[in-house]
């Protein structure tokens, strides 16, 4: 089944495949689920054509999805960037820009990944 241009998993209920959809989370899932009067517990692949045109039309009518949701985001990002605003000038900074501290544990979004110690280490050498 292919909805905003994604393929959803078949084998797995529909209220866990429909979040693959960025824009999409469980809560949405549901409430479009309700919307279009179809059971939680139902597989993807054991819905009907009507069923997947339900779902189709309510995600794709009602909530800003893929594409035109991340296009939106990334002009927030870039006016907070062109304003100088406190959380844009933390995104032009490659640091936390919600609030967490960064003497230690800010490293994923700098991109400080450092791994184990001595997991690349070369062998000691021998006795002599």
């Amino acid at each position: 089944m292919r909805i905003a241009g994604i393929n959803i998993p078949k084998e797995k209920r529909i209220v866990a495949s429909l979040p693959y959809i960025y824009g999409v989370g469980a809560v949405a899932a549901k409430k479009i689920l309700a919307k279009a009067k179809i059971s939680e517990d139902i597989r993807v692949k054991d819905l009907t054509n009507e069923q997947e045109d339900k779902i189709r039309l309510i995600v794709e009518k009602e909530y800003k999805t893929e594409g035109d949701l991340r296009r939106e985001v990334m002009s927030n990002i870039k006016r907070m960037k062109d304003i100088k605003a406190y959380r844009g000038i933390r995104h032009m900074k490659h640091l936390p820009v919600r609030g967490q501290r960064t003497k230690t544990n800010s490293r994923t979004v700098r991109g400080n990944v450092r791994k184990t110690m001595g997991s690349g280490r070369k062998p000691a050498g021998l006795k002599t």
